[in-house]
């Protein structure tokens, strides 16, 4: 095995905590590990709220190590994850300043970009093409097909240029890697080359998520002691109708041994806790989104975690990280997602509940019969427990290495 210095764009970097930048860290870290010399290139820390983490500058060249990774932040627009407009210029604004800054990292064998949003991949492309060096095209999500598909764009014209600009850098890539068999299969269907798509799907960190007594510190802290806590943990975001959860925690509002705990931030999060105000919910927790490397903790907390998507086609094809999490902590969990990959994996491996996507009916019976049956909640944390280590992040990362020295 040579080694080799792999160049990687990716928008979101740690200390965030989306999954895109926890899926380049953990990777990264993996490979230098290997032996690797690894630069990302990425902006400075502000998602999901578009504000500055403490400790950081949106200044044009910013240089750190982090666990044996050069990572380079770069000046971008700053905006919240939401609204199109302001999210398209942070995205154009990342996509020329590290098209720019990209040129100048000398030691680069292979140029790795990933999505969701294909900005990134398109200076990543870029950089590749005029260093004549491979491109790999690391593809977590179809974008723009996935803004569409929430409503968050609807003019044809503008959908139908990013298309044709999708489309473009999956031919011109030299190595594709999906997060999911269903997105090979898409890409199949597109008239994509199939020796060049190789799936790695997303893991998790084993060495951080085990399961664990409650924090103690915590329940105390949100006086939860005794009640079966129902967790949801990532962005409040479009796509995930968390309203449904609201109108099920009104539902089971009678239940004082049921809590629902919010735990993340996103572009609904103000229009939630604006409802449950409105309609004097005690049973919700809104805690604010935390450091990855606290998030363990507050998934301690949870007897049921609940992982939850808009009933529409396109999310079929979509394995939330948070299952994996869910996974390595020995948390049963309730999926409302079409059915599709995701389900497959609560199903074969009986991790939990699949219910109906946007039915909160299906969701009140399903949260009363884990909350009333504990035999049942144990029995889904044994098989998660015996699941797991078929997600190591480790094994993921060493695929996805695996793949990228196939093509040099």
């Amino acid at each position: 095995m040579s080694i080799m210095n792999i160049l990687f764009f990716t928008d979101n970097f740690h200390p965030e905590s989306n999954a895109p930048a926890i899926r380049a860290y953990e990777h990264s870290k993996e490979w230098v590990k290997q032996g690797h010399s690894v630069t990302i290139i990425t902006s400075a820390p502000n998602f999901p709220e578009g504000k500055l983490y403490p400790g950081y500058k949106n200044s044009w060249y910013q240089k750190e190590k982090i666990e044996g990774i050069d990572v380079v932040r770069i000046k971008t627009y700053m905006t919240a994850n939401e609204g199109v407009v302001k999210r398209t210029l942070d995205y154009t604004s990342f996509m020329c300043a590290s098209l720019l800054v990209g040129l100048f990292i000398k030691k680069a064998d292979v140029v790795v970009a990933t999505s969701p949003q294909f900005f990134c991949a398109c200076s990543g492309f870029a950089v590749a093409k005029l260093k004549r060096k491979p491109f790999i095209f690391e593809l977590r999500d179809f974008w723009p097909e996935s803004i569409k598909a929430v409503g968050a764009i609807n003019k044809t014209l503008i959908i139908s240029f990013f298309e044709k600009i999708e489309q473009f850098l999956y031919k011109k890539s030299d190595l594709i890697i999906p997060v999911t068999q269903s997105f090979k299969k898409t890409l199949i269907e597109r008239d994509i080359d199939s020796n060049k798509i190789c799936v790695v799907r997303n893991g998790v960190d084993l060495e951080k998520f085990y399961p664990r007594d409650r924090d103690s510190k915590l329940e105390e802290e949100f006086n939860i002691k005794g009640k079966t806590v129902v967790g949801y943990i990532g962005t409040h975001g479009l796509a995930h109708s968390l309203i449904t959860l609201v109108q099920v925690a009104e539902i089971l509002q009678d239940r004082n041994d049921i809590v629902f705990m919010f735990v993340g931030s996103g572009a609904i999060k103000k229009q939630l806790l604006k409802i449950v105000n409105n309609k004097r919910l005690e049973n919700i927790l809104f805690i604010d989104r935390q450091p990855h490397d606290q998030i363990a903790r507050y998934w301690s907390m949870c007897d049921l975690s609940i992982i939850h998507l808009r009933n529409l086609s396109i999310f079929k094809d979509v394995i939330p990280s948070k299952i994996f999490e869910s996974m390595a902590m020995g948390i049963p969990i309730l999926l409302g997602q079409p059915k599709g990959e995701a389900t497959e994996i609560i199903n074969k491996y009986d991790l939990g509940i699949v219910i109906s996507p946007e039915n909160k009916h299906e969701m009140v019976d399903a949260i009363t019969e884990l909350a009333d049956d504990k035999e049942k909640r144990n029995a889904f944390k044994i098989n998660a427990k015996q699941s797991k280590k078929e997600f190591d992040r480790k094994l993921a990362a060493r695929k996805m290495l695996d793949a990228i020295e196939s093509i040099m």
